[in-house]
């Protein structure tokens, strides 16, 4: 893979932000890495609805950092992309490939037409009467939103050489796969962005639970800002200063502290509840440990409750721990500030060498 590179391109609620990643003998190298923040309502709960404004900040991403090559992955994770476990019987590959639409529009709540298909085997396992069982994870997303996003890309000027599932991306980017033979580990990640939160729980690097929510950081500035009638700068700026569980003074502290507890306890909730429900279906293994990651991620006192409410122990990832840092003209500061928001594009880049 000697001079082969890649960029991931995330197109989030509040900003786009892209790496480039460059494949080496036995390294991984960080090559650019930029964001450009979006303007509210340009991308609504996952999905884009204003191309062209998309459209003009990955220019402005573009010219700015200056990437090598305008061919980019991107992801897709919203309210109108259903993953879930399905059995189909056993067939090669590419006849499933070629099947998949007739296979599985029974598991459907949109007519299979209007969507766009991935089937990612998991286990093969026995049938009635000895037959051959393949269980994987169905993805359908609607052919109309992933659409909306390349069209975003191509009117950038650049061209989307693969749409990927961006659960997946933060399991290649935040998976430690057991190299050393030290038994398996059930992992569960939890990319905390804007509007979306991605929840995968992953089984040594394989995908085995997906979830996404259209909760994150911005629903607690929102909430803060609307109740407490001040501009949303400054609610983020009260957000992050009081985080959740902090006892504050001053009335305005306690109030807004009351409004970040309420709607951060139920945002925990939320994440409990999927992975509760991860844990009751069949065959699941305990979690290990979550991971947590994502530019929502760093709301003060998140992880801590998360640990107590989940009873599972929490640790912040780290996208860019196991790559090289090239000359990206980033200090290392810059770096550290930048890597919770990397999960997504690092494990879109990531994809092209899978």
């Amino acid at each position: 893979m000697a001079g082969r590179s890649a960029i991931g391109l995330d197109i989030g609620t509040s900003g786009v932000r892209a790496a480039e990643l460059s494949f080496g003998k036995g390294r991984v190298t960080l090559e650019k890495f930029g964001q450009v923040a979006l303007r509210s309502g340009a991308v609504r709960d996952g999905e884009v609805v204003d191309s062209d404004a998309v459209a003009a900040a990955i220019k402005q991403l573009w010219a700015h950092t200056k990437f090598s090559s305008k061919k980019v992955i991107i992801g897709v994770a919203n309210q109108k992309v259903i993953v879930r476990q399905v059995d189909l019987p056993w067939m090669p590959a590419d006849e499933l490939k070629s099947s998949l639409a007739f296979q599985v529009q029974d598991f459907l709540p949109m007519p299979v037409e209007q969507a766009v298909l991935d089937f990612h085997p998991l286990e093969e396992l026995a049938g009635e009467g000895g037959s051959r069982v393949l269980r994987g994870l169905l993805v359908a997303a609607s052919r109309d939103m992933v659409n909306g996003s390349i069209e975003a890309v191509r009117k950038a000027g650049l061209s989307t050489t693969m749409v990927d599932l961006t659960p997946f991306a933060v399991v290649r980017s935040l998976s430690d796969p057991d190299h050393l033979g030290m038994g398996t580990q059930v992992e569960a990640l939890v990319d905390v962005g804007a509007k979306v939160t991605n929840i995968v729980v992953h089984e040594s690097g394989v995908p085995r639970f997906v979830r996404i929510l259209l909760m994150g950081g911005q629903d607690v500035t929102d909430a803060v800002a609307d109740r407490m009638g001040i501009p949303h700068e400054q609610a983020e700026a009260m957000k992050q200063q009081l985080g959740i569980g902090v006892q504050a003074d001053g009335m305005d502290a306690q109030a807004a502290s009351r409004v970040v507890e309420a709607v951060g306890a139920a945002f925990v909730d939320e994440i409990r509840g999927s992975l509760d429900y991860y844990l009751a279906s069949s065959g699941s293994a305990p979690i290990s440990k979550l991971v947590l990651t994502g530019g929502g991620a760093r709301l003060g006192g998140l992880a801590q409750r998360l640990q107590v409410t989940t009873r599972v122990p929490v640790e912040i990832g780290s996208p860019m721990h196991g790559l090289q840092v090239g000359k990206t003209g980033l200090s290392p500061e810059q770096i550290a500030f930048v890597d919770p928001l990397a999960a997504v594009p690092v494990g879109l880049a990531l994809g092209a060498a899978s």
